[in-house]
């Protein structure tokens, strides 16, 4: 096995470790607040990690998202890894090479850069609102984390022998 690949299956492994506190710690505070009577009074004040925002979706009736939150940034990025393994312990070079290429493209569907993409857009909304405040806490760095260490796997990982190719 190839350094790159070594490499690649440690990366994958602090990921998988990143992914896990970045799905259950906190993602992110949103706090609202009115101004009564000269004095700012909190009316409402909400953290949840992943988990809990898929639980409480799904439980005030919309699955659909909560399906799709699960889906794309819990459930994918979990068989991706496990993809990952098995590649590396293939040892036909041309089916490693197909399953390379079907996890390629399944990554593209994990959407868990978007995710904290949109994560941060909201983050950065609510610092901009009167009387709305959030604050990003240790769940959003964790699942940050995972997704660059993942894609840097990823990168990393030899299929054939040589570089693999985007």
């Amino acid at each position: 096995m190839s350094t790159r690949n070594r490499l690649a299956i440690a990366l994958t492994i602090v990921s998988l470790a990143l992914l896990v506190p970045g799905l259950r710690q906190p993602m992110m505070t949103i706090t609202a607040s009115i101004s009564l009577l000269g004095q700012n009074r909190e009316i409402f004040r909400q953290t949840q990690s992943i988990i809990e925002a898929v639980r409480s979706l799904w439980n005030s009736g919309n699955a659909f998202v909560a399906g799709l939150i699960l889906l794309f940034s819990v459930t994918i990025p979990f068989l991706k890894a496990i993809a990952f393994f098995v590649i590396l312990t293939m040892k036909d070079v041309a089916r490693r090479r197909r399953l390379y290429l079907t996890v390629r493209s399944l990554s593209k569907w994990s959407m868990a850069d978007v995710f904290v993409v949109g994560v941060f857009i909201a983050y950065l909304a609510a610092v901009a609102t009167d009387n709305l405040n959030a604050v990003l806490d240790t769940g959003f760095y964790y699942f940050v984390g995972y997704c660059l260490v993942s894609n840097l796997a990823f990168q990393l990982l030899e299929v054939d022998g040589s570089e693999a190719t985007r």
